[in-house]
């Protein structure tokens, strides 16, 4: 039985992984749980899973929670604190970290400081502090397993192969809902079209860096730590099906790839059980039914975000934190339509050419890099 943190627990992934734990109860319980945004979802994954303690967003949500739970609930905390709380919290063999953005990122390390394994779906975790996360793994010595679809994919590609072997990795992409939708046009788009992803089912946020390919993007930088792979060695190639999740090329030309059907359930299952597999509930893929897949290479002139993520990882220092960051604040501000679809790469891009990066060596000097570049990326969208 191997017990579970989930923080990020009413998100898409925080769902689907409380799916696949419904489906065994022999093999996982859930020993607490951390939400933002769903007071009245979080109670009834309490009353289901009975974890033993929960985070919420703040001290307001915390007393409405407790109002829906009466006296039979759990230890309640709030606010990033709270989360860093469930992350550590004796009881659980494992985290499965899916906070969305930087928000993640001190649970997550909280986490590992406690010998806790994870289970990766905040990818910011790693774009913001990758060296610092890299080495609190090492020295605490817990296992790090990807949940993004491509990075499971290139963990399983990986397996039972010498890094020394590798050509390159190549994340794919599915092109988001403006592949093909030209330069001027994308300029009039608002969110209501950028939401309507092709493939897959995600939150607002993830679905719009799935539009601009910033997703992909923040994906090769946590690719880069990952797997120890150099930027040179990372490829992206656009895949409209959502078939082949991503793809390990070797130095004999031989390609390894990873197939299943766009569900988040089968990446969900795969982590959690690691090193075995269970029933994840998704579609069984039929090649037949699928018919042909498609690649392309990504127009990183239509879609500048990817390009500025290559150029934040090859930059190094506090880039990545900044690229992030300013992101963040730049789609929450398109989503409030406060500003256009093409402002969102370019509030990052300048909020980069006004960065003195640095090359931090603690977490409150991650943190301040972050501060800054939001503050600065604040002060464009008004």
């Amino acid at each position: 039985m191997k017990s579970l943190s989930i923080l990020g627990s009413t998100g898409s992934i925080g769902l689907s992984t409380l799916d696949v734990v419904r489906q065994h109860p022999e093999k996982f319980n859930v020993a607490s749980l951390a939400e933002g945004h769903d007071v009245n979802l979080l109670a009834e994954q309490i009353k289901e899973f009975k974890p033993d303690i929960v985070s919420v967003r703040d001290e307001d949500s915390a007393e409405q929670l407790q109002e829906l739970l009466g006296s039979d609930k759990p230890e309640i905390h709030w606010g990033i604190e709270g989360a860093a709380v469930v992350g550590a919290a004796e009881g659980s063999d494992m985290v499965v970290s899916a906070i969305v953005g930087a928000a993640g990122l001190v649970p997550t390390i909280r986490a590992i400081q406690a010998g806790k394994d994870i289970a990766l779906a905040n990818k910011e975790t790693l774009v913001v502090a990758g060296q610092l996360v890299s080495d609190l793994v090492k020295q605490h010595n817990v296992t790090l397993l990807p949940v993004d679809s491509e990075h499971s994919a290139i963990f399983q590609s990986l397996t039972g192969h010498r890094a020394e072997d590798i050509e390159r990795i190549i994340l794919t992409a599915s092109g988001g809902p403006f592949r093909q939708t030209s330069a001027s046009e994308l300029h009039g788009v608002g969110p209501e079209k950028a939401l309507k992803h092709p493939q897959w089912s995600m939150g607002a946020k993830i679905t719009i860096d799935s539009a601009t390919l910033m997703n992909k993007g923040l994906e090769v930088i946590e690719a880069h730590w990952l797997f120890d792979m150099p930027v040179e060695k990372i490829g992206v190639v656009v895949h409209p099906q959502s078939i082949i999740h991503s793809m390990v090329e070797y130095i004999d030309g031989c390609v390894m790839a990873q197939l299943g059907a766009p569900d988040m359930r089968a990446p969900i299952a795969y982590a959690i059980s690691w090193p075995e597999r269970c029933e994840s509930g998704i579609k069984k893929l039929d090649l037949t039914q699928v018919g042909t897949l498609t690649f392309e290479q990504p127009d990183m002139d239509r879609f500048p975000a990817l390009r500025l993520a290559f150029e934040a990882l090859k930059a190094g220092q506090t880039f990545p934190a900044v690229l992030n960051a300013a992101n963040e604040v730049a789609v929450a501000a398109f989503l409030d339509k406060k500003i256009g679809f093409t402002d969102i790469p370019a509030i990052v891009d300048k909020t980069m050419q006004e960065h003195d990066a640095y090359a931090p060596s603690s977490l409150e000097e991650y943190l301040a890099a972050d501060k800054w570049a939001r503050d600065k990326a604040v002060a464009m969208t008004v």
